[in-house]
């Protein structure tokens, strides 16, 4: 059986960022409401989703070794993982980048740095959108 979030009925957000400032600042704006899981790669992210299923992921563009496009591709490959929705959260913003985010199936692109109420709205309403 997938789990979705161990501990609570909360819903559960996986931040992927390799800031670790961010990272604390994504638990600081959205721990109140959610459970929120951070790793510092998307090789990390990986690995978490091959147990635990969240209800939604944050995702950074530039992270080394593997970017958050390389990380989402992944996920999208991934049975019983493909329809997990993802915000880019990040400080690219080039016309291709959102694109091509878009083209993956990205729900939002949020600009980094980002406000909490602007992030909370957002995250609410894609969680909302999926039911």
């Amino acid at each position: 059986m997938i789990q979705t979030s161990k501990w609570s009925s909360r819903k559960c957000i996986l931040a992927v960022d390799d800031a670790a400032t961010i990272l604390s600042r994504i638990k600081d704006t959205l721990g109140k409401y959610y459970d929120v899981v951070t790793v510092n790669s998307g090789v990390r992210a990986l690995r978490y989703l091959e147990k635990v299923k969240p209800d939604l992921i944050l995702l950074d563009i530039r992270m080394t070794p593997k970017n958050g496009f390389d990380t989402l591709r992944e996920i999208r490959d991934m049975e019983d993982r493909a329809d997990i929705p993802v915000i880019m959260l990040t400080a690219v913003e080039d016309r291709n980048s959102v694109l091509e985010g878009i083209t993956l199936g990205i729900s939002d692109y949020i600009l980094k740095p980002f406000t909490p109420d602007d992030l909370l709205s957002r995250i609410r309403r894609v969680l909302d959108s999926k039911g």
